[in-house]
């Protein structure tokens, strides 16, 4: 194995506990790597050395759950597998506190509202209730929450944002997360801010970003639009109600619709362009009924001739579909819902009649569901709905964070475009995403899929407080009108800017709301319009180019397989407009955690397990050695057995790493050559290290795949053969039985199957491996260099083989050129059937249901003859093991077996 990096000249001095243990593990080593600063990143480097990890962002204003552990745990295996390959690893860590989360955190904590028409008040505070320690106590009513200033409102978001990042901090440094502390960032400091909002500004220049009056999904709830990837369909209950519209002759035409309340808003009927039934009616036109609006029948492939009547009213707004139908078939604009989820409390002006105008102060400013209910009132009575509502049950869409079916609004909002409205865009981002490393591959489809599935582009505002800012403001005309043609721009070195409390430039503060002078952008950018920044806020975009031509692209994105429409799509949208580039050369998916129902694990479900529960019970390593059993990509069931077979494996490392130490292997035992091979006399060493090095050969592979649960599984199944194998076969000769030639050969085999088995492991049990080297080697595990294969392959063949001069650069999947594979294959095979022969004999001591430790006067072993070879090259210290006297071996077909079976008496003298 090649030297630690951190390492004296010296060795070190050996120094094993008497009782090694697992507690107390994490906060002792936490402070020493923290002290030593083991995981920080090399700026004085090249691009070649680097690999950059775009760390997900949690959002601290979350509560803390067992996916934390499990996602950021294989992410953290990667990097320090990374780092002991010799790479400078660049393994940052953001928060992600900006936007609703934290705002509904603030509110609820704090018991406030946020209103903007309040001014500031710097004695706000003692507006909050507080409990006997000082800690706040929301009133139950939130009507009598106080309500403060949007600037005091946002004080309180920043304070209580860093108290929970402090939470998050130490379950990660808990869990042994190897980022760099010192590289740290937050979506809403000044440095993400600036970035934000110079890459709008950059987008805004190139015509990426853009202004437009269109329908805007609304949320009514929290007050905001919400952009395409932030939609959920649920399951909800409705009806279909059949009413009649009037052809000038008085015949009817019956639609069916689940909105009737939005009748004073049609504009069309539209029935399929093949339908028979209404290709008659096609360009002609028809009264509303309650409302007498005349309004075209239309002609689309959209509609669907199977579904209800087969013609369908065009609202403005009911669905995504009337938005479609609106701009394609250039319809007039009658949106009566406003922000607020109410209907206009002034009566439009397309409703003429007398009757009509009546019907609809009946409804004027209700809320949609009241208003439906005033509606299906008036139908009955003016005999215009036939028969009772039909109830059916639909998918509605939602915002992902709300509990109330959005609305859709006439809105002057920014977008991005992301493809949704333009081909040549959607394929080359389609292309990029061909241009990345998915993992596990078949993710790739998901986000192709998403992309050619676009309807729109990307709107970015938010009509929210605690965010980003737009850097924009607009100049009044002598009317007091904002002319929303000409922003006015802040220039790079006044980033960031917040519009609502700076003047724009040229502008004085009095000239603020009022006629020639100017207003702020009242709205906040989409917190993915941050987030989607995170790889060039991380490595120093237009602030340090230096850092940022060093690390990006990044090397890998690690993020939940669950956001690549939202997250990973977005990151890959700012990467092209920004850089014509990819974000990342790489992306690790990781599954969903499910409860042993295989639901997934959710707050609202109630099945969420708190993480510092399962660190106290088990430990950290065992914690880790949980997750990162689990595959990319695959849903992991939550489960508390794994992380005992985690626990046992590090305890049973502290005590076979005693136990090799104890013998009298050291750091010097280690073979890092072929010429120290020479050491290896004994058949079933050399047979324990070629096995080695083709396990650190594999390992390797299945680490480059990205595929490390194949790499903790391979590496687990090695330890346990060695320990419950090698071990016990060689303790007579470790003893010093044989000889001293014999016991230095052993000692280099535990010593140099140890050193490696610790650096095996280093990554998926940081803090195991790290207290078992400290007791025999310098410097810290983590900095060591990741095994090798060929040093110890070299040196397992030279007694045998007599290799002198290898080919540099030879790998273990091909051995030496003057050895036959075959041989290689012997080799390997030695120690598996020595150990199968003395499981065999001490399975007979169980059957006879004596001690292990009985001697054996005779056995006879039965095997066929390539194998019985093999075990003579390991007889004697297959004899010692099994105390026996006499091993007769008969050739034979098949398994192999044990019989002529003799014990010692016990009370024979010797």
């Amino acid at each position: 194995m090649a030297e630690n990096t951190q390492g004296s000249d010296s060795p070190a001095q050996i120094n094993v506990p008497d009782r090694p243990a697992l507690e107390g593990l994490e906060e002792k080593l936490s402070e020493r790597w923290a002290q030593q600063k083991t995981y920080a990143f090399d700026e004085n480097t090249t691009r070649e050395q680097v690999y950059s990890i775009d760390t997900p962002p949690p959002t601290a204003s979350g509560s803390l759950h067992v996916g934390h552990m499990f996602s950021y745990t294989q992410t953290d295996v990667i990097a320090r597998y990374q780092r002991m390959s010799g790479k400078n690893v660049f393994y940052p860590l953001g928060w992600d506190d900006n936007g609703l989360p934290t705002e509904r955190r603030v509110q609820n904590y704090y018991g406030v509202l946020c209103d903007p028409s309040v001014p500031d008040n710097p004695d706000f505070r003692q507006l909050i209730p507080l409990k006997a320690d000082g800690s706040p106590k929301p009133d139950r009513s939130q009507a009598k929450w106080p309500r403060i200033s949007r600037n005091n409102f946002i004080e309180l978001c920043e304070e209580l944002a860093v108290e929970d990042e402090k939470v998050f901090e130490h379950l990660f440094t808990t869990l042994g997360l190897s980022v760099d502390w010192s590289h740290t960032y937050r979506t809403i400091d000044a440095h993400s801010r600036k970035v934000s909002q110079l890459a709008f500004l950059k987008d805004l220049e190139a015509g990426n970003a853009y202004m437009a009056e269109a329908p805007t999904m609304w949320d009514v709830t929290f007050r905001t639009a919400v952009a395409q990837a932030e939609l959920e369909d649920k399951e909800r209950d409705g009806a279909y109600h059949r009413i009649s519209f009037h052809r000038e002759n008085g015949e009817k035409v019956w639609i069916e619709t689940t909105r009737p309340e939005l009748l004073p808003s049609c504009v069309a009927l539209v029935a399929h362009p093949d339908d028979e039934r209404y290709q008659p009616l096609f360009g002609t036109k028809v009264a509303s009924p309650l409302f007498g609006v005349e309004v075209e029948v239309k002609a689309h492939p959209l509609a669907q001739p199977d579904k209800g009547a087969g013609i369908a009213m065009i609202c403005t707004f009911g669905d995504t579909t009337d938005v479609t139908w609106w701009r394609e078939l250039q319809l007039p604009t009658r949106a009566l819902i406003g922000r607020d989820g109410r209907f206009s409390r002034e009566t439009p002006e397309w409703i003429t009649s007398a009757e009509g105008r009546e019907r609809y102060e009946r409804m004027a400013g209700t809320t949609v569901f009241t208003g439906q209910k005033t509606v299906v009132e008036m139908l009955v009575e003016a005999g215009e709905m036939e028969g009772e509502p039909k109830k059916i049950k639909h998918p509605v869409k939602f915002y992902e964070k709300g509990d109330k079916p959005l609305e859709i609004v006439a809105s002057r909002q920014w977008y991005i475009r992301n493809g949704g409205r333009d081909a040549e865009r959607r394929e080359k981002l389609i292309e990029r995403g061909r241009e990345i490393n998915w993992v596990p591959s078949f993710m790739r489809s998901r986000y192709e899929n998403w992309v050619e599935g676009l309807n729109g582009d990307w709107l970015i505002s938010r009509q929210r407080f605690f965010g980003v800012p737009f850097p924009l403001w607009y100049p009044l005309d002598a009317e007091g009108e904002p002319d929303y043609e000409n922003p006015i721009l802040p220039t790079e070195d006044m980033l960031p800017v917040d519009p609502a409390s700076q003047a724009a430039p040229g502008y004085s503060e009095d000239q603020r709301g009022v006629p020639g002078g100017f207003i702020a952008d009242p709205d906040v950018l989409d917190t993915w319009a941050t987030s989607s920044l995170t790889p060039q806020i991380a490595t120093g975009w237009a602030t340090d180019p230096e850092l940022h031509a060093k690390t990006f692209p990044m090397d890998l994105r690690p993020q939940g397989h669950d956001i690549i429409r939202t997250w990973l799509f977005s990151t890959a949208v700012r990467a092209e407009t920004l850089a014509s580039s990819v974000p990342w050369y790489n992306t690790a998916l990781s599954g969903w955690i499910l409860d042993p129902d295989r639901k997934k694990m959710s707050k609202s479900k109630g099945n969420v397990v708190v993480p510092h529960d399962v660190l106290d019970k088990y430990g950290s390593d065992a914690v880790r050695y949980w997750a990162a059993s689990a595959r990319l990509g695959a849903d992991t069931a939550y489960d508390e057995g794994q992380m005992k077979i985690g626990r046992r494996l590090a305890i049973k490392l502290l005590n076979a790493s005693k136990f090799v130490l104890n013998l009298g292997a050291t750091e010097k035992s280690v073979i890092t050559s072929q010429a120290q091979g020479r050491v290896l006399t004994n058949a079933l060493d050399r047979s324990l290290l070629v096995r080695l090095a083709y396990l650190v050969e594999e390992a390797t592979a299945a680490f480059e795949k990205y595929e490390y649960a194949r790499a903790l599984q391979i590496a687990e199944s090695f330890f346990w053969s060695f320990t419950d194998d090698f071990v016990e076969l060689i303790k007579d000769r470790a003893y010093g039985a044989r000889g001293k030639t014999e016991q230095a050969s052993v000692l280099a085999a535990l010593a140099t199957t140890l050193d490696a088995l610790l650096r095996l492991f280093a990554p998926f049990l940081p803090f195991v491996t790290e207290e078992i080297w400290s007791w025999w080697r310098a410097g810290s595990v983590h900095r060591a260099p990741w095994p090798q294969a060929l040093p110890v392959l070299e040196g397992a063949l030279l007694a045998d083989y007599g290799a002198n001069n290898p080919t540099a650069g030879i790998s273990a999947q091909w051995v030496l050129a003057d050895v036959n594979p075959n041989q290689i294959e012997n080799l390997k095979q030695i120690l598996p059937d020595v150990a199968e022969a003395l499981g065999r004999l001490r399975k007979e001591k169980s059957d006879r249901k004596v001690k292990q430790r009985a001697e054996v006067k005779t056995a006879q072993v039965n095997a066929p003859a390539q194998k019985l070879g093999r075990i003579t090259l390991g007889l004697d210290d297959l004899k010692a093991a099994a105390n026996a006297h006499e091993l007769v071996f008969v050739e034979s077909e098949g398994e192999l077996t044990v019989n002529g079976f003799e014990l010692v008496p016990e009370d024979t003298e010797h």
